[in-house]
Formats: C-alpha cells, structure tokens, sequence
C-alpha cells in the first residue's frame, strides 16, 4: 500500500455519525490523512452515502458553510437518519465513528443498543466519549456487542484517548501509581462550531448538570460565556479516563483527576493540556512522568487524528484477530494505517 496515495478499496469503509465540529474536521483530515474510505455521513435529518468514497473537498465545503448534510450529493431526507442509514447500509461499511453529542449520557449507549438488536452491523465502532457515566453504560453491553462480532473502542479522542494512552504507557516504570493528573486547555475561536462540547464542558460547572446544561438555550448559553469572559475553568471532573485506566488495571478510579479551562473566544489554548503521573519504582523511588501536548495542535488535530488511529488499530483486531465486545483507549496502541494487513475491509 502507498500510504500517500493509498487504493481506496484496501482502506476501511467509514461512516461518520454527526456532522457538528468534530464530524466536520474528521472530513478535512481524512483528506490528509488516507485512514480510511469515508462511505457515509449523517446529521439528524439526512445522511449522504457513496460506496465509492464521498467527494472529502465538496462536502467539507458544503458542510462548513451550511451546516447540512441534506445539501450534499447522494442525501436522502429522513425523520430517522441513523435508522433508517443502518437499515439499509450496515453491510456496507467497516467502522463507524461516532461524533455526535454525548448528552444525555445515554444517548450513545441507546444508538449502540439499537445497532447491537435491531441492525446487522458486525464491524468496528470508535467514539470520542468523555462522561465516566456514559463509558460505564457502554461497558454493560460488553457481552451483547460480543454475540453480535461488534467491536467498540470507547473514548478515543485526546482526553480521554491519548492521553489516557499515555499514562498507561508511562506507568510501567512503576509498581504503584500514586496519582494521575490531567490538565487540559482548550481554545476555539467560535462555541457554536463545538455546540456538543461546550454544553458537556458547561456541566461540569458549579450549579449545572447534564440535565440543566442538555436544556439550555443557544442564548443562555451564550448570556453564561459573557459572563466568564468566554472562559470555563474545571476542576475535578467527571471524565472516563478514570473508569478506563481502572478498567485497564493501571490504577484506581479514585487516583485520576482531569481538569482544565476552555477559551470559547481565543483558537489559542490558554494553557499547555499535559498529563502527570506519579508513582513508586520497583526500587521505592518515587518519580512522575510529564507528557505535554504542543500548544499549535488544536482539539480537533488531537481528537480526530487519534479517532482514526484508534479506529485502525480496532479495525486490525476485529478483523485479523477476531476480537469483539467492548475496550477502551487505554487497552489499545493507536496506529497508523497498516500496510501489510491482510484485510482491512470485511469480505
């Protein structure tokens, strides 16, 4: 395989549920990053589907400037996109991503019982999940996604996803992990190019809640931004890199912390995103490792770049390896698209 002008039809099939921020950017780089063949993409009322490959230039234009996926070529209107794309194209694609909302914290884990009872599907799942809540639902249906040959690879974006990669990498070097700290800082230019993400970021804040910021108007979220000068400041909060570093057997839930601040007015983040583990050597010393994330990677380059990564290195063990049921980022080594696997798509 030529991995700068790899053949599309070696390349896993991709659907992308949502077309928000991150559905939207996933489009732009996989036009530079040849992971996989995007098939499919749907936004709640239309989806788009070529089994040759949808046109990545048109429909990033598109999708940028209108914000709708009933607009690009091949869309089909539809009160149920998700539905009604699955019913008719489970056997078409390999992998699905899903960058869609993660509020309620049911929403994915309902979608993913609907694709285990009521589709088909037998392929690859990756999602950018980040509430602990919602992680612990998914991994309930562990035994259920194992009777149907689905493969899910939970929280694959940066944090949870990267970094929670990270520190069970880094906490080989020890025997005890003491604590795991993560800080992120995040910087976007416009809130409303990330609607799903800010309204998750908002409840984590003091008085809020899923169910409260779920609800709250596009104006009172922005009368809320005004008043915090466009910046969420977090703190220990409820985020699954917890739950998959416990899940992973590198440590307790209880010794992880996440916590960061979001400029929703400046592209530029306003602090460094860095992960700090500290524990005790085989030889009682106590060490920390330090992994920081260049300042000029945007959430989107850390989160969709590690998606596909992810979404390889899943795609290699379900289809070589026959691996199946529900994992986390932090059981699995993202990778690159491979070049000499067998077979990447489904035969």
């Amino acid at each position: 395989m030529n991995l700068k002008n790899p053949d599309l039809n070696k390349l896993p099939r991709l659907a992308i549920f949502g077309a928000g921020g991150l559905g939207i950017e996933m489009v732009a780089l996989l036009q530079k990053r040849k992971a996989a063949k995007l098939v499919g993409i749907l936004d709640k009322n239309a989806y788009s589907f070529n089994s040759n490959g949808i046109d990545l230039d048109l429909t990033y234009k598109s999708l940028s400037k209108y914000k709708d996926v009933n607009l690009l070529e091949n869309a089909c209107s539809t009160e149920d996109s998700i539905k009604d794309f699955m019913q008719k194209h489970a056997k078409d694609i390999d992998a699905i991503f899903f960058a869609l909302p993660n509020l309620p914290n049911e929403f994915i884990p309902n979608i993913t019982k609907y694709i285990i009872n009521e589709t088909q599907y037998d392929g690859v799942i990756v999602d950018a999940l980040k509430r602990t809540t919602a992680v612990k639902m998914l991994n309930e249906l562990d035994s259920q996604l194992k009777n149907t040959n689905i493969l899910y690879l939970t929280g694959c974006g940066c944090t949870p996803g990267m970094l929670t990669s990270a520190v069970s990498l880094a906490a080989q070097s020890f025997v005890e992990i003491k604590s795991v700290k993560i800080t992120f800082g995040v910087g976007i230019a416009n809130w409303q190019a990330y609607r799903a993400t800010i309204r998750e970021d908002i409840a984590h804040l003091k008085d809020y809640n899923v169910e409260k910021a779920f609800k709250m108007t596009e104006e009172e979220i922005d009368t809320l931004l005004e008043q915090r000068k466009g910046l969420l400041e977090l703190e220990n909060i409820e985020h699954a890199d917890d739950i998959m570093l416990e899940l992973a057997g590198v440590c307790s839930a209880d010794k992880v912390s996440v916590g960061g601040i979001v400029d929703t007015r400046n592209p530029k983040k306003p602090i460094s995103t860095n992960v700090e583990i500290c524990g005790i050597t085989y030889q009682n010393k106590e060490s920390k490792h330090v992994f920081t994330l260049g300042d000029e990677t945007t959430m989107a380059a850390n989160v969709n770049g590690n998606v596909l990564g992810f979404m390889n290195a899943a795609i290699v063990l379900h289809n070589e390896y026959g691996v199946k049921g529900l994992m986390t980022a932090a059981e699995v080594m993202p990778r690159f698209a491979p070049v000499n696997i067998k077979c990447l798509t489904k035969v």
